[in-house]
């Protein structure tokens, strides 16, 4: 960037103090990051029950539709990256989100009127699909707008907003759970997209100045892998985004079908989750982004494997509120410096197809955590506990000290980053 297209910190203005520190083009991104997560997590963790309890499809074939959708949607990311370094990222997000409203709308159609399971999961797999593709952009545009030095701070902020609404979104689709129809979930999730769209269009400026016109490839999309240190930071991730991969599906059925919650209790305890993001997100970023990476990594991932195992042996809703909690913390720890990591590794012109590629480690480990947590809750049933999380809190663990060995190897002696 020259110094005229730097990003400007504006003094003024209705944003509250805090988000002034920010450059003003991040703004934007923020609404529209809880926009987004509202949207998808008002449908996605009552998907898995509505199969199961309503159209009778065992938990152990729900996680493999999960995991087909994630597969799918892992290779879109991989070619929307590559595309946002050779279109920007601006396009590649506003065609994303109208993709996306149109097939929410579909999918409450389809919900509606009772259509068969297969076009139910050939369309959600569309909606996750136009979802994710916004994903890579998104991130590359943190990179392209935040100074290096505080580039964790920039992630700090658009976790809180994907918090925000992933908090919201549950608590809408609880109530809709019980006094409507399922398929008014998507259309609520519609109508928040249309009012994404309408914030990209008007608000939200291009970040990359300096496009890469290579010819997308499979060869290409691939390249990444000769990054010897992201491509092992990226295989760790995947064993870690099993274990974290819980959060959703796996739970939803923990704490509503086994234990014995209502949707709406469910639905309070990703309210908490948001909450808790929103209102420590920051400060415990700022603090986290003094340790080293490796160290960071391992702490994160053993506070959340200290969040599941709590769940195994607790079942009052006043202590899995707790364990939520701790899960939380984990979540505050980790993800920041995760992708920041990815945003240090990556070179200017490969922003997107780095934040791409890691998308499929992200998306493909979320995907299997479904079917590992889906084969573990029929195993254990009816009411396995420990049997459930120990293995999923093991699997967690294993990464965490895979992080910290990768950490201390890579930091002590960086690479500097180049693309040919």
């Amino acid at each position: 960037m020259t110094e005229s297209d730097q990003p400007t910190i504006s003094p003024g203005g209705i944003f509250p103090r805090f988000f002034r520190r920010f450059p003003t083009e991040m703004r934007p991104v923020f609404i529209i990051s809880v926009l987004n997560s509202a949207g998808f997590s008002l449908t996605l963790p009552f998907l898995s029950l509505y199969l199961y309890q309503q159209r009778d499809i065992p938990m152990a074939l729900v996680g493999l539709f999960i995991l087909s959708s994630g597969l799918v949607a892992a290779v879109v990311q991989m070619y929307a990256g590559m595309l946002s370094d050779r279109l920007g990222r601006r396009p590649l997000i506003l065609w994303s989100m109208l993709t996306t409203v149109a097939f929410y709308v579909i999918m409450a159609v389809l919900i509606y009127f009772t259509a068969p399971v297969w076009t139910i999961i050939v369309t959600y797999i569309i909606v996750r699909s136009s979802l994710m593709a916004s994903r890579p952009a998104t991130s590359a545009l943190v990179v392209d707008l935040m100074p290096a030095g505080r580039l964790v701070e920039g992630y700090g902020l658009l976790r809180m907003g994907q918090n925000l609404g992933f908090g919201l979104g549950p608590v809408i689709g609880g109530y809709f759970w019980l006094v409507a129809s399922y398929a008014w979930l998507f259309g609520a999730a519609a109508f928040i997209s249309i009012i994404a769209c309408l914030v990209i269009y008007f608000n939200l400026k291009e970040s990359s100045t300096s496009l890469n016109m290579e010819k997308i490839t499979l060869n290409a999309m691939f390249s990444t892998v000769r990054d010897k240190a992201f491509l092992g930071f990226t295989l760790i991730s995947i064993i870690a985004f099993m274990g974290l991969g819980q959060f959703i599906s796996t739970l939803s059925v923990y704490t509503v079908d086994r234990i014995g919650f209502s949707t709406v209790q469910y639905g309070s305890l990703l309210m908490l989750n948001a909450v808790l993001v929103v209102l420590l997100q920051y400060p415990l970023t700022r603090l986290v982004g003094r340790m080293d990476r490796g160290t960071a990594l391992l702490l994160g991932m053993a506070v959340y494997a200290i969040g599941y195992l709590s769940f195994g042996v607790i079942g009052v809703y006043g202590l899995v509120l707790i364990a939520m909690g701790i899960i939380t913390l984990g979540e505050i720890i980790f993800s920041p410096i995760s992708m920041t990591i990815v945003g240090e590794l990556s070179p200017a012109n490969w922003r997107g197809r780095y934040q791409g590629f890691y998308g499929l480690a992200e998306t493909l480990g979320i995907s299997l955590g479904p079917t590992l947590g889906g084969a573990l809750l029929d195993a254990t049933a009816p009411d396995g506990r420990m049997a459930l999380w120990g293995p999923i809190a093991g699997i967690i663990m294993l990464a965490g000290f895979a992080f910290y060995i990768w950490g201390k190897r890579q930091y002590r002696h960086p690479v500097t980053r180049s693309v040919t």
